[in-house]
């Protein structure tokens, strides 16, 4: 089988590690399976590794200087950042991973890391003790809520002599993170996807509002994942911390009757609506102009049942693709199959949120996926992205054989 490498442009950008001589094999091996491979060295790589080997691996010049222009006058590293498939930081420093994590830009690796529309795979290689310490921890943390990947490291003797976490991922795993990557490359390309993210906030008055525990992790990383195969995606988020993707278009939202208007107004511009926010069941009948008081009193409230939003397109004789999730505690798989076929999905996503790393809040998730047709698929914990990322190629199967073919 032809690998998914074949024709893509790849950068692999070294840092300053005695495990860069490992990346003249990595980049050996990309060049082989016929990617175009462009190397960007920091000055600390160069102490490691010489830009002429890699010049004489992959037949281009080496980047090294962020002030380059190229053979049309533009400024390289930005020139190549648009026009590549994938970027790979290999080895990832913890200096590396600290400037990707906060933004900082002062050399030519770390520029076209912030300024590629392409998925990053980071590669980390570090001395024992340094990858386990909270300060990277949190980078790493942080670098992968923003969407980027990783692989390794790995535990084993160190250059140290020391043995521990921390020695660069063999280049045959990095090139099979690399192809895991590449396949999903623009499989949804012109496909319209509506995602929806976080929980909605019913008000009570104009400081407290009705709510519940979802960050919007899991909707957002869809999004994430839409874009890197293609899609045109809408997100349609309530309140979050988090910054949106790059490349979707956002639209904000804050109640469910919102909510509601605003997927409404997509149905005849999407094919495919993934609704992943936690909507609130019941609102508030009349919530206060004003704030409320302590009187010293019970407080009472009146609830009324927000409308069921994804079962009310799902009754519609035509409707996108629609994915939904059941986010439980405790519930059986046959809960989530009812609410499948009350709703009218052609695939739910069912997870229990009371498990432990999994569910609200978390960077992992544990799901099962729960077609109208076939079987469930059940994931192991994964990360959010990566449950993303199966779950697109449920989606995509699906369009692919159903009449609403869009590719």
């Amino acid at each position: 089988m032809t690998s998914s490498v074949v024709g893509c442009r790849i950068a692999v950008a070294v840092c300053g590690g005695i495990a860069a001589y490992k990346v003249a094999s990595l980049v050996s091996q990309l060049v082989r399976l016929d990617a175009q491979v462009d190397v960007l060295m920091t000055e600390e790589a160069k102490r490691f590794v010489s830009a002429l080997t890699f010049g004489a691996l992959t037949h281009r010049a080496v980047h090294e200087d962020p002030w380059q222009l190229d053979n049309q006058g533009e400024i390289a590293h930005i020139a190549l950042a648009r026009s590549i498939d994938l970027l790979v930081v290999a080895p990832a420093t913890a200096h590396t991973l600290a400037r990707l994590a906060h933004g900082l830009a002062d050399d030519v690796v770390t520029l076209i890391a912030l300024a590629t529309p392409a998925p990053v795979l980071l590669a980390p290689a570090m001395d024992a003790g340094m990858y386990g310490h909270p300060a990277v921890t949190e980078n790493v943390t942080t670098l992968q809520q923003r969407g980027y990947h990783v692989v390794g490291p790995r535990s084993g003797r160190l250059a140290s002599g020391l043995t521990g976490l921390g020695r660069l991922a063999e280049p045959d795993e990095i090139v099979a993170a690399v192809e895991a990557l590449l396949h999903w490359r623009r499989d949804l390309a012109g496909v319209r996807i509506a995602v929806t993210a976080g929980g909605t906030q019913e008000p009570i008055d104009p400081v407290r509002f009705i709510g519940n525990r979802s960050s919007g992790k899991m909707g957002y990383a869809i999004a994430q994942a839409a874009v890197e195969r293609g899609a045109n995606v809408t997100l349609v988020s309530a309140p979050t911390s988090l910054p949106a993707p790059p490349r979707v278009t956002q639209v904000a939202i804050q109640t469910a009757l919102e909510l509601r208007e605003a997927l409404h107004g997509l149905l005849d511009q999407v094919d495919v609506i993934i609704q992943a926010a936690a909507v609130a069941d019941y609102r508030v009948a009349d919530p206060e102009t004003t704030k409320i008081k302590r009187s010293g009193e019970a407080l009472v409230l009146e609830l009324v049942e927000n409308p069921d939003i994804i079962a009310g397109i799902g009754a519609l004789p035509q409707h996108p693709l629609l994915v939904g999730f059941a986010a439980e505690t405790g519930a059986h798989l046959d809960e989530a199959r009812a609410k499948l076929r009350r709703k009218g999905l052609d695939l739910i996503v069912f997870n229990d949120v009371s498990k432990q790393g999994s569910g609200f809040g978390s960077d992992m998730n544990e799901v099962t996926l729960v077609p109208a047709r076939g079987e469930p698929e059940v994931l192991p914990l994964l990360p959010k992205l990566d449950v993303a990322h199966r779950l697109l190629d449920r989606v995509r199967d699906m369009l692919q054989a159903s009449a609403r073919s869009v590719l």
